[in-house]
């Protein structure tokens, strides 16, 4: 492998050595930077440099599908079809959208920008879909064929064409690896106004420092909910899917806990831009998270749903949103 696709990601060095005047808390244990370090040296690529043509020749026979979860994305699925679609028939061997109960033109426009477009329940005939995205990409599983699945989600705004490739790298070129996430600058929009780093606000209020509590060893990753992630159909079809928006870190806990982290790796996709979501909106995702990491860390929720206040006039108004906590088994057990 090239010095270009081994460098480990520029961040690796801040993680490990805190501030002086943070040391008390983030410095890690022991354990932790045993684990830590090496992992972020052998398995994080800050600076990608696979060609297309040098990915192909490391299929060796394997197949790889591409799969964009949409609903209601008629402004932006064919863009991010758009990039994928000239690797078809090479490094990509299958394109779906698979659509989650779309009443716009989300369907049409991806069909018209050459992917493959499928239904929840063309997916997986005979079983009655639920709602949410953990729903649509265990789905997916099942309908796909390839030997490698990359999820990449159909809301991006100038979607990079080396999105997919770069998710690629790791599972093509390596050895014993089984989940690559996506990690990248996320820009934050407010008023007409960007902030460059301003995005991830459930990762940084809600995900890392949980997993800090339960799971520190992930902390290293950079990205875990992202969307922009692939994996190989062994691991895929053999763990359960999260409901909802829960599904990202369900997925990251499960391959962490059945095969360790030295199975996980991250690759660097430089900036993603999507629709920000309103921070109601975002209250809501995370419950699902929260309920998902206690799950996958043995800690009983109470299942209660989230009730936020929204203000009517001069006072307040309850409004509770009910949280699925159920899980799609294994698809390798149903199909």
């Amino acid at each position: 492998m090239s010095t270009a696709t081994t460098r480990p990601w520029a961040g690796a060095t801040a993680v490990t050595q805190p501030s002086a005047g943070a040391t008390a808390v983030t410095q890690p244990s022991a354990g932790a930077t045993a684990v830590n370090r090496p992992w972020a040296e052998a398995n994080s690529w800050d600076e990608p440099g696979w060609s297309i043509a040098e990915l192909e020749r490391a299929k060796r026979g394997r197949t790889v599908s591409v799969v964009l979860p949409a609903l209601n994305e008629e402004t932006t699925v064919a863009g991010v079809v758009d990039t994928i679609h000239p690797l078809l028939g090479g490094l990509v061997d299958e394109l779906i959208v698979l659509d989650s109960g779309s009443t716009d033109r989300t369907a049409e426009r991806a069909r018209s920008a050459g992917a493959r477009v499928l239904s929840r329940e063309e997916a997986v005939p005979g079983l009655a879909p639920l709602p949410g995205k953990g729903e649509v990409l265990w789905r997916s599983v099942a309908a796909t064929t390839g030997d490698l699945i990359a999820f990449v989600d159909s809301d991006l705004l100038e979607p990079d064409p080396a999105f997919v490739p770069k998710l690629l790298g790791p599972l093509l070129t390596g050895d014993g690896i089984h989940l690559v996430k996506g990690y990248y600058r996320r820009p934050l929009r407010v008023s007409g106004a960007e902030e460059a780093n301003g995005g991830g606000r459930v990762t940084e209020l809600v995900a890392r420092p949980l997993l800090a509590a339960l799971r520190p060893e992930l902390t290293c990753v950079l990205q875990p909910l992202g969307g922009e992630y692939a994996g190989t159909r062994e691991l895929l079809s053999a763990v359960p899917f999260a409901p909802g928006y829960g599904v990202e870190i369900g997925l990251l806990l499960d391959t962490y806990d059945r095969l360790g982290i030295d199975a996980i790796a991250q690759v660097n996709l430089g900036v993603r831009k999507h629709r920000n979501r309103p921070l109601g909106e975002l209250g809501v995702m995370s419950r699902q998270i929260v309920g998902t990491m206690l799950a996958r860390c043995g800690i009983p929720d109470s299942g209660a749903g989230l009730t936020q206040f929204l203000v009517d006039g001069d006072g307040f108004v309850p409004v509770t949103t009910e949280v699925s906590l159920v899980d799609r088994p294994p698809v390798v057990t149903v199909t």
